[in-house]
């Protein structure tokens, strides 16, 4: 890693107290990077690394993730993260930005760009668009009042939940393989290390708040997330792993609601392949930012 890190830093949106990392280099072309789900800024480090010296980089941490604050009632939605974004780059004062994002960060991105297409030059969203269609068929075809007792019934087992604990590092790290066996050694520790929190007792456990577990029963009707992705004007790359469980908008249709976008496939990746395929995907960033 680089010598010298990222200075930690915090703003407020919705009376939450959000972290973002910033990496330096104010004046140089802003670049936003997006964490996904149950993940935080940290992640980030090796691209922010390899691309600080051209764009001034920022990781921001979600709410209910790495260092920014938890909701005090538990529900999390993505039209809330998106206001964060909205939010981060409207305080910096930095925009137009490029924007690079990971799953649910990247679906987050991708609202935001529809949302202020003037706000945003270029976006890479990693396998960000959310549930395939033939998922969405599957949850749908349970009736709606089934799939609301059912939510209730998990949130109210969240609520009496605790953070899982470990009784050390190496228990965290090794629940960090099980869960990507596509990461090596040094990266299992870097985002164990930075993605836990010590316990008074002594054990470890993870910084993202128990409830992100359990999401809203709908998000917005499929025509206006359709919309959103209609109204992104900037150059996009939607990222694909060729191992990973998401499903590809060439191959599911989805891609037909973008007019900029185009999909790249990456051969021996997961969802995680800014980790897995760490130098194509690097070198894919210069290419096209």
């Amino acid at each position: 890693m680089h010598s010298t890190g990222p200075t930690s830093q915090t703003f407020i949106s919705q009376r939450l107290r959000l972290h973002y990392l910033d990496w330096g280099g104010r004046g140089k072309p802003p670049l936003v990077l997006v964490h996904g789900g149950r993940d935080h800024a940290r992640s980030w480090d090796w691209t922010a690394e390899a691309l600080r010296e051209d764009y001034h980089v920022i990781a921001m941490d979600h709410r209910g993730h790495g260092d920014s604050d938890w909701v005090s009632d538990g529900v999390y939605c993505a039209a809330d993260m998106v206001y964060d974004l909205a939010q981060l780059i409207h305080q910096l004062g930095v925009g137009p930005v490029r924007i690079v994002a990971h799953s649910m960060g990247g679906n987050v991105a991708l609202r935001y760009a529809g949302a202020f297409p003037d706000m945003v030059t270029k976006l890479v969203a990693i396998e960000g668009l959310g549930p395939s269609p033939e998922y969405r068929a599957q949850q749908r075809a349970v009736p709606y009042p089934e799939r609301l007792a059912e939510w209730i019934a998990k949130k109210r087992q969240a609520a009496g939940r605790t953070p899982r604990k470990y009784e050390s590092i190496e228990a965290a790290f090794a629940r960090m393989i099980e869960e990507n066996a596509y990461l090596t050694e040094e990266q299992a520790r870097h985002l164990t290390v930075h993605g836990v929190n010590r316990n008074e007792d002594g054990t470890y456990s993870w910084k993202f708040d128990p409830h992100l577990n359990v999401w809203p029963v709908e998000d917005i009707g499929d025509e206006f997330i359709e919309q959103l992705w209609g109204a992104i004007r900037c150059p996009t790359l939607l990222l694909y792993g060729a191992d990973s469980w998401a499903s590809n908008p060439e191959k599911d249709g989805r891609i037909a609601h973008f007019r900029t976008a185009r999909v790249i496939e990456f051969e021996k990746a997961g969802h995680w392949l800014h980790h897995d395929q760490f130098d194509r995907f690097i070198a894919t960033l210069r290419n096209f930012l």
